[in-house]
């Protein structure tokens, strides 16, 4: 179906034009009675779709990917991927579609997506299908995101289908509506280069380039240029992760964009109390993604894309290894400027005049913090009130601990900003017991605590009246926390 006037929004199909190999053309699956559990007014608004509009009839079409706007030209992507480590060479979009690309009011060119909108040539034995839970998942983890100011992927739209998917029990069918910078992933650079065809590798390097990082153009080398640009947007967005407590749980090659957002929101999670080796992802037994060690996954990734790269870095093999080496060799110190930028901010020093000691104060600090098993998000935004002359709640989390004390004495000669710690540090996340309370809610057909919670998490950084239950930690009887897939 075709869209209708009052979608006179163009759409464009610039992947699909452009990378034809990367791409098949494909319908959604019809959705006979939708409707809509979420929608992102805001952002409709800035891809200059009519928020109302798209509560409409055909409006439910569209974000189902059953109306196609003018100017799609709907492909279910291909790419490879190591997952969990393990390489498969022909993973792609089994249960999604990429409908096309819109200019945004800032000049921007965003993806529109579809998620759980059926199967395709790539789902490999599954059925296509997505469950309202792990979509609305999504919605609430992206959209958090990006409240707290972490490059993601964004939420438009959750839609339910009105059928059932079968997964351990029978469970309602939804599909998610997805914005993204793109959806180019190492993954994709790594399928084009198990072609062996070095233009396509090419025209995928030359579109990247355009699409995410036109300065590298006019570098001497623009595939190295490329290469150097991701690793350092990667090592900024994991430090970013790694400060907000974030942990994504999947972080396959599949799953690392070449934009540097975040992307496949499947078994993430916040953490509670600080532990480094927190693991939340039940399919992560190994514990490879485990909160810590996400900089590793993140560097190992990238040597992947390296890998990928290697024809257009150099003629000469041996020196294209070269290369790509010294460029990954500039993930650590990105990594480490990024993480100790946010560090000062977050116990409100000032980076540029005590950077070293505000560095080893944060590892200090992280260091009490995992021996006292005490809240990530709580301890840093109490802080913010110690550096404003009221330490009660920040002691009172570490039960009067000495080595507290110590550490925020030595701190506090330093004369911390309060006022800035207020602004990075945020007193509302998706805590876990409250994400599973609302997903369980709407399953049922209740959408209220979905709705008070995106109230709570996508105004982090400000303390509101009635919204004490969103603040909290985790009740003692929320137990071993995991999360699934929901593939």
């Amino acid at each position: 179906m075709s869209a209708s006037a009052q979608f006179t929004i163009t759409f464009h199909s610039h992947f699909a034009q452009a990378l034809p190999e990367l791409g098949t053309p494909w319908e959604a699956q019809k959705v006979l009675t939708p409707r809509l559990l979420a929608l992102n007014e805001p952002l409709a608004a800035e891809l200059g779709l009519d928020p109302t509009a798209l509560q409409g009839p055909d409006g439910l079409l569209l974000l189902t990917g059953n109306l196609v706007p003018e100017g799609a030209a709907p492909v279910a992507q291909v790419y490879a991927g190591h997952q969990f480590g393990h390489y498969s060479p022909r993973l792609g979009d089994g249960r999604a579609l990429l409908l096309g690309e819109i200019t945004d009011a800032n000049g921007r060119l965003r993806d529109v997506h579809l998620k759980g909108s059926g199967r395709t040539p790539f789902a490999r034995g599954g059925d296509g299908q997505a469950a309202v839970g792990p979509m609305l998942r999504e919605y609430i983890l992206s959209e958090a995101m990006h409240a707290l100011g972490i490059p993601t992927t964004r939420s438009l739209a959750v839609t339910s289908t009105g059928r059932p998917v079968h997964r351990e029990t029978e469970l309602p069918g939804a599909v998610l509506t997805r914005v993204a910078s793109s959806h180019l992933r190492v993954g994709t650079f790594q399928y084009a280069r198990a072609t062996g065809d070095t233009e396509l590798l090419r025209r995928l390097a030359d579109h990247a380039i355009a699409r995410h990082y036109p300065a590298a153009a006019n570098a001497e080398n623009p595939y190295i240029a490329l290469l150097k640009a991701v690793i350092t947007a990667q090592a900024s967005l994991v430090a970013q992760w790694m400060l907000a407590g974030f942990v994504h749980g999947v972080m396959n090659t599949d799953n690392m964009t070449i934009s540097g957002e975040t992307i496949d929101y499947g078994p993430c999670a916040f953490m509670d109390a600080f532990d480094p080796s927190t693991v939340y992802s039940s399919i992560d037994q190994a514990a490879r993604y485990a909160y810590a060690n996400q900089p590793a996954a993140a560097e190992w990734n990238l040597a992947r894309l390296a890998e990928s790269l290697l024809p257009l870095l150099h003629e000469n093999e041996q020196q294209a290894v070269e290369i790509a080496t010294d460029a990954l060799d500039g993930f650590a110190a990105d990594y480490a400027a990024a993480w100790a930028r946010g560090a000062s901010e977050k116990i409100g020093l000032r980076h540029d005049v005590d950077g070293d000691a505000a560095s080893v104060l944060m590892q200090e600090f992280l260091v009490v913090l995992e021996a006292h098993q005490v809240d990530l998000t709580l301890a840093f935004r109490h802080l913010g009130a110690a550096a404003s002359g009221s330490a009660e709640r920040a002691r009172s989390l570490f039960g009067g601990a000495a080595g507290f004390d110590d550490w925020m004495e030595r701190w506090l000669r330093l004369g911390p900003d309060g006022e800035l710690m207020s602004q990075v540090n945020p007193i509302y996340i998706p805590r876990n017991h409250l994400v599973e309370e609302a997903l369980a809610s709407a399953t049922e057909g209740d959408l209220a605590p979905l709705h008070r919670l995106l109230n709570a998490v996508t105004r982090p950084y400000e303390e509101r009246p009635g919204l004490e239950r969103y603040a909290a930690s985790a009740p003692a009887d929320f137990g071993d926390y995991k999360t699934f897939c929901g593939t």
